[in-house]
């Protein structure tokens, strides 16, 4: 990994065999966007956390964000901050305006539909209990982001089996490559 990376996990913090924390793990450029209070989201402290995290790079860094994370990175994009992403990896985007969604949305609704000022991939599963595979296409088509549907994965995250999850390490390192050669 040859570039900065931040991850954004979702609600309560991804736990130690989440994707994201191995990778961690793995990679001493992948940092974790820590926030104050990883139970009850607050839109406005959670952009800010972001933003001081992003300002803390060398340059701009690639997102690689998950569930809530995801409308955390829509949600920065369109802050109004000077700083910028070099890009964003997007994994099971939380639909936050659906009736799954486990929690008060402390203003995380509604979505924003924008288009994101960076290149982006969101990655989705047929069966995520957060996002319908529908929504999760309209979010890629409104952010501009290129769509990748992975099947039936749940919400991509250990308790539905993708712990380690070498495809989506995978991804992510391609995703970087392309936008170093870009």
């Amino acid at each position: 990994m040859d570039c900065d990376v931040l991850t954004l996990a979702g609600l309560w913090n991804s736990g130690p065999q989440h994707w994201q924390t191995l990778w961690e793990a793995r990679h001493p450029r992948l940092r974790r966007v820590e926030h104050r209070d990883w139970n009850n989201p607050q839109r406005d402290e959670w952009v800010a956390e972001l933003d001081a995290a992003v300002g803390a790079c060398q340059g701009a860094p690639v997102l690689v964000a998950h569930s809530l994370g995801c409308m955390l990175a829509a949600h920065w994009a369109a802050s109004g901050s000077p700083l910028r992403a070099a890009g964003a990896l997007l994994v099971a985007p939380a639909d936050v305006e659906a009736p799954s969604y486990p929690i008060a949305t402390n203003g995380f609704a509604p979505a924003p539909m924008t288009a994101l000022p960076f290149p982006c991939l969101v990655v989705a599963s047929t069966d995520d209990p957060f996002v319908s595979r529908e929504r999760a296409r309209v979010f890629a088509g409104a952010w501009g982001a290129r769509f990748v549907e992975i099947g039936a994965a749940g919400h991509v995250n250990a308790d539905s089996g993708y712990g380690d999850w070498p495809e989506g390490e995978r991804l992510l390192l391609d995703f970087c490559a392309g936008l170093r050669d870009a």
